[in-house]
């Protein structure tokens, strides 16, 4: 579905509601008022209810935004700034779910009219938070790599490959839509927002104020504990992205290699150096007038190429690293029969280091010479040195390995036992703290590094089992609800 699909049928649901609560419910005051009530409440509705499915994305997608707020002002004057946004991180969870909640409450409310003084007002700020960050976040675009964003003399032309945060995450992974056009949705969205402070009198208003509340303080609480199940307890029951359940992964990855391969670069982006200008030229004019251009006065900013017949996802970016360091994408994507994946994009371990000294024994070779005899002797002479190294000890965290001990590695060695292989992947974690892992739970399976993000995209659950067959994801399970592994069996046909 496209933004332009979604926003005709929003459109149209919100007439149908404006004529309930016309002649229905003979609550209107304003015709254009209560479209546009209904329009925008619709919109929240919906856009809090994608992401409400999977509250955990949404708080990846707010620690990316953090990240790109602290980088950008640490090196600024207004670095004083910069040390409040990892400590929002830390708490990204709960902004994520105190924000979905708040944008779907909001919704109700303006399509109830409640309060309408207070709604006006807050859908505004709202908006206005919206459109700082989809604003911000677009503008980044013009700035080249290296370039500070407030250095406004510095930036070029947009580039949306300058830009950390691709994609602004406002319906989840339902659309992805990219910044610049988020950004204008907002800047659209702020003609209402305006139009309901200045007019929020003209606000309809169903039920009574009783039901209103009511139906405000219920919707409050399921939607919170609608937002903790699809992420404490539960994997989200809607899975919108590319690793979901029944994907074929691995004829995927192929045909977005393959497509990605046979792009074809069909014309040049120059920037002259003087004045900023920017001209793009096809390849045929680019090469003709090469002189033209000459690289003491022109800079190649970017190449026109052509689109890829096949959508790029993050499947294109499955790459996993064995702990011994060479490359084991094939381990899932060319594996044939069934294969347990073991996700950890996060490990927990306090690491201490410590310098050691150990004894190092070698043998020198010491040559005798036997009187009255051309024969040498020659003896192995040992010599003990002191060695001194760095030793990382890992401290697990109890609650942490318990899932692993009480679940995990029974449900694998069961696996195992039936013939069926395992892995587990894991991200942000060196091969040494991978080694002391698989020392202390003695699972007998092998261990992969990868990107954090690629294994968040993969399961949202850390951590998280996925079952695999010939490239194919046929399973996930988030970790509270791993069920046996005869279960399992049962229920794939495991043989």
């Amino acid at each position: 579905m496209t933004i332009g699909t979604l926003v005709l049928n929003i459109g149209i649901a919100a007439l149908i509601i404006t004529f309930i609560t016309g002649f229905v419910f003979k609550g209107h005051k304003s015709w254009l008022m209560t479209f546009l009530q209904n329009f925008t409440g619709v919109l929240f509705v919906f856009s809090g209810w994608v992401k409400a499915i999977d509250p955990l994305g949404t708080a990846y997608k707010m620690e990316q935004y953090f990240a790109e707020f602290y980088s950008t002002f640490e090196a600024t004057w207004f670095s004083f700034l910069a040390p409040i946004f990892p400590l929002m991180a830390e708490f990204s969870i709960a902004f994520s779910v105190f924000m979905i909640v708040f944008e779907i409450v909001l919704g109700i409310m303006l399509l109830l009219g409640s309060k309408p003084k207070v709604t006006a007002w807050a859908f505004l700020l709202l908006v206005v938070f919206f459109t700082f960050l989809t604003g911000f976040t677009f503008l980044t675009g013009y700035v080249p790599p290296g370039g500070s964003f407030f250095n406004f003399s510095s930036w070029a032309a947009y580039d949306a490959n300058n830009m950390k945060v691709t994609d602004c995450g406002c319906f989840g992974d339902f659309i992805k839509l990219e910044p610049r056009i988020s950004f204008y949705k907002d800047l659209v969205l702020l003609v209402p927002s305006f139009y309901f402070v200045f007019r929020h009198k003209d606000m309809h208003q169903l039920f009574t104020n009783k039901i209103r509340n009511t139906i405000l303080i219920l919707s409050t609480i399921g939607l919170i504990l609608y937002c903790f199940n699809n992420y404490m307890w539960n994997l989200p029951h809607i899975d919108f992205r590319p690793f979901k359940k029944g994907a074929d992964v691995a004829a995927q990855y192929n045909a977005e290699i393959d497509a990605m391969s046979s792009v074809q670069i069909i014309g040049w982006k120059l920037e002259n150096l003087k004045d900023g200008k920017v001209v793009e030229l096809s390849s045929d004019v680019y090469y003709k007038e090469l002189d033209k251009y000459p690289k003491s006065e022109w800079k190649v900013i970017d190449q026109v190429k052509t689109e890829p017949t096949v959508k790029k996802t993050k499947i294109s970016d499955f790459t996993i690293e064995h702990v011994d360091g060479y490359e084991a994408y094939d381990a899932y994507l060319e594996n044939k029969g069934y294969r347990l994946m073991i996700v950890a994009h996060k490990m927990y371990a306090d690491a201490t280091t410590k310098n050691v000294v150990r004894m190092d024994t070698v043998m020198r070779n010491d040559t005798v010479q036997i009187e009255g005899s051309d024969l040498d002797f020659i003896k192995k002479v040992p010599i003990v040195n002191e060695v001194q190294e760095m030793v990382t000890t890992y401290n697990w965290q109890k609650d942490y390995l318990e899932k692993y001990t009480r679940k995990v590695v029974p449900f694998v060695k069961a696996a195992l036992n039936d013939g069926v292989s395992a892995g587990m992947v894991a991200g942000q974690s060196s091969p040494d703290m991978l080694r002391d892992f698989a020392k202390v739970t003695a699972m007998g399976i092998d261990y992969y590094t990868a990107d954090d993000i690629l294994l968040k995209t993969i399961i949202r659950s850390n951590p998280g089992v996925v079952l695999w067959k010939d490239g194919t994801i046929i399973d996930k399970w988030h970790i509270s609800k791993l069920p046996e592994w005869p279960k399992v069996v049962s229920i794939h046909g495991i043989k």
